[in-house]
């Protein structure tokens, strides 16, 4: 069997949102369920956050609330490509699944609600505690 490249490259786009800086959109309508990015990541713990949380790399990693991981239930990953770009809200319209495979930890941007064409794609974020004050959230 070939493994497969998973692209995505006409469904999403990139734009500038005020107050949040670059956002992930649909160029396609998603149902809820659907899958819309896929990504690979980079796995690090508390002793390494320490260093890159003080870094621009603070803004583009993911916290994995799981207590299934074997070596640390909050694990951090760098996630790589498209959904490092996923912004906040408290109303979101998708979330990360994680998948544990031989390659390593994936991060699966799916819809938990139908999104339109030009509908900004949003997660909530489990590491908001992590950002220094000066960080403003917006809706």
């Amino acid at each position: 069997m070939v493994d497969r490249v998973f692209d995505r490259s006409n469904a999403l786009y990139v734009k500038k949102v005020p107050g949040k800086g670059r956002g992930l959109f649909a160029n396609i309508p998603f149902k809820a369920g659907d899958l819309i990015e896929r990504a690979p990541t980079w796995s690090f713990y508390d002793r390494e956050a320490s260093l890159i949380d003080r870094t621009g790399i603070l803004e583009y990693y993911f916290v994995r609330l799981d207590k299934n991981i074997q070596i640390d239930p909050i694990a951090r990953y760098v996630v790589f490509g498209l959904a490092s770009l996923v912004n906040h809200s408290l109303r979101p319209n998708a979330q990360t699944v994680w998948a544990d495979e031989e390659s390593g930890a994936w991060a699966s941007i799916e819809a938990i609600k139908d999104i339109n064409v030009d509908d900004e794609i949003t997660q909530t974020y489990n590491n908001i505690s992590d950002y220094p004050e000066s960080v403003k959230f917006v809706e």
